[in-house]
């Protein structure tokens, strides 16, 4: 495979997603370390791509000399935290129903997902997030054993993201993965950031079913990065606000619905 090829490659799997690892490019290409390393140095310096610690993410318009982690795109957790907050509190008591006791469940950051943590005392489960805010909501709860992810720390939503193959996870395979999402469309569950993505596609990996919980305004922006297609998502939960075509969405994609 010429240079011509490698980039048009490397290019597309950066589209697909917002990222890519340098494992998952060495796979694809069938070319060396040196040989990646230089195509994406020349692809980053032509301002294509943005190089990252272990792969690299799309540039958005950014310049290429931009530090890439050094925050997230999207709405910081301390505004989102306060919008739709009855419709959140009734979408997590009922994801919290969901769990079942003594099992193991993984719990993705977000404002959503966080109303789960007030139902869970009782439930004596084992909770993978990588939600400092989940983590400081559950640590009251002594019979709840809380494990994180490797990886850095993003103050403006207070997680910790694994986006690389030697940031490994904790070693576990859950039933359920609890996750939010940015916007939610035809196109799929979407999130802002293309790192977001990178982490949370680790998740998904691991878990038997993928329960999203989002309030009914996620339905109104359909832009984004695509975290999974609509047909990943086995149940989502929503409040009643839902828009008769967004139920239709849901229903014809297969996915369980429940209204909170």
């Amino acid at each position: 495979m010429h240079v011509a090829e490698r980039e048009r490659v490397i290019l597309e799997r950066v589209q697909q997603s917002g990222f890519v690892t340098f494992k998952a490019l060495e796979e694809a290409l069938g070319a060396s370390p040196a040989t990646i390393r230089r195509d994406l140095e020349r692809l980053a310096g032509a301002g294509r791509i943005i190089r990252i610690h272990g792969g690299a993410k799309a540039a958005n318009g950014a310049s290429a000399e931009q530090p890439a982690t050094t925050g997230l795109t999207g709405v910081p957790f301390h505004i989102n935290v306060t919008r739709h907050t009855a419709a959140k509190s009734a979408i997590g008591q009922v994801a919290a129903r969901l769990c079942s006791k003594g099992e193991s469940v993984m719990i993705d950051g977000g404002s959503t997902t966080l109303h789960m943590c007030p139902h869970l005392e009782s439930l004596q489960l084992q909770v993978l997030t990588n939600s400092l805010h989940i983590v400081s909501a559950l640590l009251p709860q002594a019979r709840t054993r809380l494990l994180v992810p490797s990886g850095q720390v993003f103050r403006e939503q207070n997680i910790i993201l694994s986006i690389t193959d030697d940031e490994p996870l904790p070693n576990l395979h859950a039933p359920k993965l609890f996750m939010g999402a940015a916007s939610i469309g035809s196109s799929g569950l979407m999130q802002e950031d293309s790192l977001l993505v990178a982490a949370e596609r680790k998740l998904i990996e691991r878990c038997e079913e993928l329960i999203v919980l989002v309030d009914s305004s996620k339905f109104d922006g359909h832009s984004g990065h695509i975290v999974c297609k609509l047909d990943e998502i086995d149940t989502l939960i929503t409040d009643d606000a839902i828009r008769p075509q967004h139920r239709q969405m849901l229903e014809a994609a297969g996915i369980r619905l429940i209204i909170a």
